[in-house]
Order: C-alpha cells, then sequence, then structure tokens
C-alpha cells in the first residue's frame, strides 16, 4: 500500500486566517493554485516565497494570462519570489497538444505576458536555500492540456523530478492525497505518489487540478498540500495556505 502513516490536517486555520510571527531562519510560503480568473476578491497574506500550482486560467487565452499578470502585478510587493506552474486550463502553453492550432510563435507570444513571476515547466530553480521543482502535467484526462497516459507515460514525466528536490509542484495530485472527486473516485497518480514517497521524499509536495480535494495531509516526511482556491463550483472561496519552513541547503 502506497499511503502509509497518513495524517490529515482538518484544521487549517493555523496556515490562513491566524498567521503566527516567523521563526529565525524559516521561509514563508504562501500556496496557492486553481484561480481561474478568479482573483478579483483573493487578498494574499505576505510571505518570502508564493507558489502556484496552474490553472490561472480558464482556457489559456491571452487575455486572461494578462488578467492573472495584473493581479500578480498587485501582489508581488508581499513577496520576494513568485513562482507559476501551468496545470490542464493553460491550454495555449501546451506545445505537445495534438491538433492544437497555435504555433510556437502563437505559445511564446501569450507566455510573455506573464512578466510578474517565475515560470517553470519541468525544470528546476534554487530559491532562498530551496531546490524547487514545478511540472504541469497529470493523468489524461479529455482534451485538455499537459495530459499524459497512466503507466509509462505519466512515469517518464515523473522521472525528470531530481532526487534532491525539497519542494515539489505538480498540477496534478498524487494518489490518495487531495485527490477525491465529488464523486467519491481518488484519481491521483499512484506513480506520482511512488516517486515523491519512495525516490524523491520532498519536504513539500503542492498540487491543485481536483478542487474538492483542498487541504493539507502528511506523512513520515513530505507533506502534501492541495491549494485550490476556487471550489468545485468555481467559487474562489478556499483560503491561501501559508508554510514556513527550515531550508535544507545552506
Amino acid at each position: 500500500m502506497l499511503v502509509s502513516n497518513t495524517k490529515q490536517i482538518l484544521n487549517l486555520t493555523s496556515f490562513t486566517t491566524s498567521i503566527a510571527p516567523k521563526k529565525d531562519g524559516y521561509v514563508r510560503f504562501v500556496l496557492i493554485s486553481d484561480t481561474h480568473c478568479e482573483t478579483e476578491k483573493l487578498k494574499l497574506p505576505e510571505g518570502d516565497i508564493l507558489l502556484h500550482a496552474g490553472d490561472f486560467t480558464n482556457v489559456g487565452r491571452a487575455s486572461e494570462v494578462e488578467q492573472f499578470n495584473s493581479f500578480l502585478e498587485e501582489e508581488k510587493h508581499k513577496f520576494k519570489h513568485i513562482v507559476v506552474i501551468s496545470g490542464n486550463h493553460e491550454l495555449t502553453f501546451d506545445v505537445s497538444r495534438h491538433g492544437s492550432k497555435l504555433t510556437l510563435n502563437d505559445i511564446d507570444f501569450i507566455r510573455s505576458k506573464l512578466t510578474n513571476c517565475t515560470y517553470i515547466e519541468d525544470e528546476s530553480l534554487q530559491l532562498m536555500g530551496f531546490n524547487i521543482f514545478g511540472s504541469p502535467w497529470q493523468p489524461a484526462h479529455r482534451g485538455w492540456a499537459f495530459n499524459a497516459a497512466r503507466g509509462k507515460e505519466c512515469l517518464e514525466k515523473w522521472n525528470l523530478i531530481p532526487d534532491n528536490t525539497d519542494i515539489l509542484i505538480t498540477h496534478g495530485p498524487p494518489f490518495g492525497y487531495g485527490d477525491k472527486t465529488k464523486g467519491g473516485n481518488n484519481v491521483g497518480c499512484a506513480d506520482l505518489l511512488d516517486t515523491v514517497q519512495h525516490r524523491v521524499v520532498p519536504m513539500l509536495h503542492l498540487f491543485g487540478h481536483i478542487h474538492e480535494g483542498y487541504g493539507m495531509w502528511m506523512d513520515d516526511v513530505t507533506t502534501f498540500v492541495n491549494a485550490s482556491i476556487c471550489t468545485s463550483y468555481y467559487d474562489a472561496s478556499n483560503l491561501p495556505i501559508v508554510m514556513d519552513l527550515l531550508p535544507r541547503v545552506t
């Protein structure tokens, strides 16, 4: 069984509405995902690094990217760094989509509108002592972006995650953590969970995608966070999640 010693943290208040002072040496992360152009009423708490786990648009229109970028412009004074990945709704960011009428120039033009953050896609960066890796993929669902077939194709994506990753951002959830749909089905990726728990073992695994899976869980090492801001009804009523972490890298 892949999920072991699992504890769900049901009360997120201490991570959201009542934020304690940050301890010396710690880095404060503000975690969000799945904002879907519903940022008008979203006010972010201050932190060191803002992480967004994808689906910042509805279908990836240039106007939607511009709207999201304007939101980041208003909020960026609160952070030292902002890191964003794509999700399945960023149709215009996925160069691999079959049948897409977008050219590479179209994709580059739309991506160029995202100026107020660091965008990563199957790549790493190091910030404030943390190795951070971001991946937009999830098991295939209909004709959305960044689809990978379960099994070999998904595992090929997860094999790109470096062993020394401290903070992993994926759009889709691992199996058994924040992945239960309204119909009661766990739709997360088992190969992603196996990669996280048995090879990479990050401090934090951030994701979204399944809006109704919002919450936080822990195993013996990793904290799993589904930070979807929008509910299953696309109401942006879930709160950002704040975590203070002590770097492992000096």
